[in-house]
């Protein structure tokens, strides 16, 4: 059973940025949804336009007990959840040399792990259902890297990597699978979620030009946020979603670089490439 509009929700990272834009899209569209955010706070004046349709639940996403009482506080609500959103997260600037294990570390837990947590509570409700959709946030710099984008790369990589496979995995149950790959937009990751490693002078070259241009892009992101939200319950809408949604004129043109750059690359070096079988 396909996904239906509006449906029953939980939105991570639900109080700012995407989270907060899709959340209200979603309840000014007739959708109820759990709303999970660490400052839960920010989330009452959206509760407050929708008491009966909104309900706002402490989610810190690397907490396996708070993921848990999430789902069950949606399910109890709602009475089943018809799409997660993968939402919460933060960014990372830094050369690889730059970055220390536990910003890594940190950085998976909070853009692969926790999402995958979630699925696995997820899956049974849906599976119980016949439906749904799930969502992840994932970013243009999931299908591509530039230098100080390292860890922050890496994670969305991987979380693109898990979501392809759930895709095929979880096709027979009438579950759906959307990657979001935003470019820039003004979400305020730019304003305090962004964490900068502890500079290395022998890079100045390739990554103090990001750091310059990270610092002078917030608020002057080309990329609407509501625009986005409406995009992405667009195509969870459509008789086949896709499997990868990029956002934004950045994104779609990085994409499109980065997808004929490989095609590219194989042609050249496709001989060598096809010339490693056993010999007979």
């Amino acid at each position: 059973m396909p996904y239906r509009q509006p449906g029953n929700w939980l939105i991570t990272g639900a109080s700012s940025g995407f989270g907060q834009a899709i959340a209200t899209a979603v309840l000014e569209r007739g959708g109820r949804a759990l709303l999970g955010a660490r400052r839960t706070h920010l989330l009452d004046p959206l509760v407050e336009r929708h008491p009966d349709r909104a309900v706002a639940q402490p989610l810190d996403v690397t907490v396996p007990e708070q993921v848990d009482a999430a789902v069950a506080a949606a399910v109890d609500r709602f009475g089943g959840i018809d799409v997660l959103v993968n939402n919460a997260g933060s960014g990372q600037l830094g050369a690889v040399e730059e970055t220390a294990d536990a910003e890594l570390r940190r950085l998976f837990e909070v853009h692969v792990f926790a999402p995958a947590a979630l699925v696995r509570a997820v899956l049974p409700v849906m599976r119980r259902q016949g439906g749904g959709a799930i969502v992840q946030m994932s970013s243009s710099f999931g299908r591509y890297s530039a230098p100080g984008l390292s860890a922050y790369s890496a994670t969305k990589f991987a979380l693109e990597g898990l979501s392809q496979a759930l895709a095929a995995e979880v096709a027979p149950f009438g579950i759906d699978v959307l990657v979001v790959e935003p470019g820039a937009f003004r979400t305020g990751i730019l304003d305090g979620a962004f964490h900068h490693s502890a500079a290395m002078p022998e890079y100045d070259g390739v990554v103090g030009p990001v750091r310059e241009m990270l610092g002078g892009l917030n608020g002057t992101q080309p990329g609407d946020p509501a625009k986005a939200a409406a995009a992405i319950v667009t195509a969870l809408g459509s008789e086949a979603p896709p499997l990868r949604l990029p956002l934004g004129e950045d994104a779609v043109a990085g994409v499109r670089d980065e997808i004929e750059g490989a095609a590219k690359e194989l042609e050249a070096w496709e001989s060598l490439a096809r010339a490693t079988a056993f010999d007979g």
